[in-house]
């Protein structure tokens, strides 16, 4: 390879890296910029929601942390099964399955 040829080289893995770097540092940025306007948007929204809205918003975080409540019931209740020496297959069987 001539010299000329090898600066050629280098210079574009110069440029490529520089080019690679500048887009992922935008696109982070960006993507910091997109989760700080959506933060504030969510607080906003959530500062001038109606009182319904507010209840409304609130009663559907109750449902999933019941549901949470209930798969974790259900875990825990599986555990004690199997700590009582039952198998897998039986630890699985519930009340509601035999109803």
């Amino acid at each position: 390879m001539s010299v000329p040829a090898r600066l050629q080289k280098i210079r574009r893995i110069v440029w490529t890296g520089a080019i690679a770097g500048v887009t992922a540092t935008g696109a982070w940025y960006g993507a910091g910029l997109k989760i700080q306007r959506d933060a504030k948007r969510d607080v906003q929204k959530r500062y001038e929601a109606t009182p319904a809205e507010k209840i409304a918003q609130l009663e559907e975080q109750r449902g999933g942390l019941v549901a949470k409540r209930i798969g974790l019931e259900k875990k825990i209740q599986e555990l004690e099964l199997r700590a009582q020496g039952k198998t897998w297959a039986e630890s699985r069987e519930g009340k509601e399955r035999k109803r």
